[in-house]
């Protein structure tokens, strides 16, 4: 009886995106043309400048501070275990398949990199507030979880566009027949050649490593000009590859001022509650973050109709993602949440807090990979159709973990 309870109480928020999601689809079919190409392209780039930012903002604001941040340490860990067991099974299934070497980039993102934020965001607030839920009073579960599901998605786009985006570069290079580190192999179009006014790397490093009398004078040959401008090179190519824009992205610029405000008690004092002195600027970051949550989800279902109308993937890829992403990445979560609160990493007094780090396993691909498939010119088509399945499949792998997870914390 407890376990139908359970699966009543999971099923509702996961309904409410399956609804909200069909909506999305259906402003976005030809005839209705309300959630056209051009208007998807238009509000996505309004959340991901202006809402999601504020939304995850304001939530780690108002509920982040200097002691709970000690106390979500193990989250950041818990999100980079589901990439790195991602990305194995993800290569497992590349080996097993045999994945044409266009996808291979396509296929280890979508098993490495899950979609940490907006579902989260819309399943926890919503679970909190079904009668019966395990977690407290609404609002303050509704408070917490959504404090959580925010630092989730900071965190899980410093991972996305870290390591996944680098990851898909790669893989496209190949596919154009760059070599991956011919960038770091080859001379500068117009760099001076190795010369006594400028040492080149193998020199610097003999230098700093044999303090001898002949490396000495190579060392006092460079002038602190020569050396700052390296270090820039350095850094302007570190930046280049790792796409350090990408990473800072305004959601984690949001996460970053979040964290700042709820962190810092004479800040969050100015801020956060009623008698701030600055409280308006918090609410009105709440009031239009509050907006993210049904447009983001109304977008999904936009763009996922574009996955009815292409065809040509194997179903071998598409199978081994869905077992992938719900059924191995899931059972990984069990053994690691769970021998996380038993070698006290995680405490076993927030069971919120447990459910959000076992959700993290059970989620579908990551919605930036199409972002990113359009970026590098490959795997557009055939990333329409695996966010499809998979996004068609989480109505009912998400209820049926949701109440497995509820069942465990509880």
């Amino acid at each position: 009886m407890r376990i139908v309870h359970l699966f009543g109480i999971a099923s509702m928020p996961v309904l409410k995106v399956l609804i909200i999601t069909a909506l999305g689809s259906v402003l976005a079919l030809d005839g209705v043309n309300v959630l056209g190409e051009d208007a998807r392209k238009y509000i996505n780039q309004l959340v991901f400048y202006v809402l999601n930012p504020a939304l995850v903002g304001g939530n780690l604001a108002r509920t982040i501070t200097f002691e709970s941040i000690k106390l979500l340490w193990f989250m950041p860990v818990n999100i980079l275990i589901t990439f790195i067991v991602g990305s194995a099974l993800g290569w497992i299934l590349i080996k097993i398949t045999g994945a044409p070497k266009h996808l291979k980039g396509l296929v280890l993102g979508c098993c490495a990199a899950g979609n940490m934020g907006n579902l989260p965001l819309i399943i926890v607030p919503a679970l909190c507030k079904e009668t019966g839920s395990p977690f407290g009073a609404p609002q303050v579960c509704q408070a917490y979880g959504l404090a959580y599901a925010s630092l989730s998605m900071a965190i899980g786009a410093v991972y996305m566009w870290s390591y996944v985006y680098n990851m898909m570069r790669i893989s496209a290079n190949e596919i154009n027949g760059d070599v991956i580190i011919k960038n770091t192999q080859a001379t500068p179009k117009g760099d001076p050649l190795p010369s006594k006014e400028h040492p080149n790397s193998a020199e610097i490093t003999i230098a700093l490593l044999h303090p001898a009398t002949e490396s000495e004078k190579i060392v006092k040959s460079l002038s602190w000009t020569q050396l700052a401008d390296k270090i820039k090179k350095c850094i302007g190519m570190i930046s280049k590859k790792l796409n350090l824009k990408a990473i800072f992205a305004p959601s984690t610029t949001g996460a970053i001022m979040g964290f700042i405000i709820g962190a810092v008690p004479q800040i969050r004092n100015l801020f956060v509650g009623s008698n701030a002195p600055l409280h308006i600027l918090e609410d009105s970051a709440s009031f239009v973050g509050d907006a993210a949550i049904p447009i983001v989800t109304l977008i999904i279902g936009g763009n996922l109709l574009k996955g009815l109308k292409v065809s040509g993937i194997r179903l071998s890829l598409i199978f081994g993602i869905l077992a992938v992403r719900y059924v191995l990445l899931p059972l990984v979560g069990i053994v690691t949440v769970k021998n996380a609160v038993r070698f006290g990493l995680v405490s076993s007094a927030d069971p919120l807090y447990q459910f959000i780090l076992l959700l993290q396993f059970a989620v579908p691909p990551a919605m930036n990979i199409g972002t990113m498939t359009q970026l590098f010119g490959i795997g557009q088509n055939e990333c329409s159709v695996i966010l499809l399945w998979t996004y068609g499949l989480a109505s009912v792998s998400l209820t049926l973990w949701s109440t497995f997870f509820l069942w465990m914390v509880t």
